[in-house]
C-alpha cells in the first residue's frame, strides 16, 4: 500500500491495519521458525538435497514479505502520529 492511500483511510481503519500487521508479524515468525526446523530436520535425516533447499526458499520469501510489512507498519504509525498532532 502506498503512503497516499493511507491518508484516505480513517483512524479506525488505520488502527485495524496496524492490528492486522502485528498479527501477520507473529504468523511470519512462526512460519520462518517452522521452515528452519524443517530444514534442520532434513539435513540431519537425509543430508543436503532439494528437500532441504525448498523450505529455505519459502523462508526467504516470507522474510522478504515480513520486511515489506514492517515498512508498511511504520508508515501507518507515522500517519497516525501526524493525525494526532493535527488534532
Amino acid at each position: 500500500m502506498k503512503p497516499e492511500h493511507l491518508t484516505e483511510l480513517s483512524d479506525q481503519e488505520l488502527l485495524q491495519k496496524m492490528k492486522k500487521l502485528k498479527t501477520n508479524k507473529i504468523i511470519d515468525a512462526v512460519l520462518i521458525g517452522a521452515t528452519i526446523g524443517i530444514t534442520v530436520y532434513g539435513v540431519v535425516n537425509k543430508g543436503f538435497g532439494i528437500s532441504v533447499f525448498f523450505p529455505l526458499i519459502v523462508g526467504y520469501v516470507i522474510m522478504r514479505n515480513s520486511k515489506n510489512n514492517e515498512l508498511l507498519y511504520q508508515e501507518v504509525q507515522k500517519e497516525l502520529e501526524t493525525r494526532n498532532s493535527k488534532q
